[in-house]
């Protein structure tokens, strides 16, 4: 469906940019928590975990903006990638909404009162195995989206 020529379509480069820039933020906070968990000390523990909503300011209209960029750009078209990456975002969303966001701000709230206990790393767990499904669907999402505009093969 072509679209109409009083139509104006949104930039792919916009969607691409905001997609990007919440795959790499995603990617700093969980590497920074693993790196934290596994080598930091408690101070350097809870420094990460209480910096990491200030991040949600940028990272939420991030993946709001490529979502919605997105869902404007597959209007006009259809087919097996198009399906798969909107697939993919609806659980990246509800993944970030149900787990992430909640989980951020609990172990935020713990970290800086020094509280690391069963809670604390249950939810981490929580929050480390939920961020690594993220990065693998935003990581499928990019790769498909190269796909789209012919920069690279899909993966069937």
């Amino acid at each position: 469906m072509e679209p109409k020529p009083t139509e104006r379509l949104p930039a792919p480069g916009l969607h691409a940019a905001a997609g990007t820039l919440g795959l790499v933020l995603i990617a700093a906070f969980w590497l920074s928590t693993l790196g934290a968990e596994l080598f930091g000390t408690p101070a350097q523990i809870a420094a990460v975990k209480t910096a990491i909503p200030y991040g949600l300011v940028l990272l939420v209209p991030a993946l709001i903006a490529a979502g919605a960029g997105g869902a404007r750009l597959a209007q006009h078209r259809r087919g097996p990638l198009v399906a798969r990456k909107t697939r993919r975002m609806r659980i990246v969303a509800m993944n970030g909404l149900l787990i992430l966001v909640p989980s951020a701000l609990f172990l935020a709230r713990k970290a800086a009162a020094q509280d690391f206990d069963a809670a604390f790393v249950v939810i981490q767990l929580a929050e480390l195995v939920a961020g690594a499904a993220n990065l693998m669907l935003l990581g499928a999402n990019l790769r498909d989206g190269l796909a789209m505009r012919g920069l690279r093969p899909a993966l069937r």
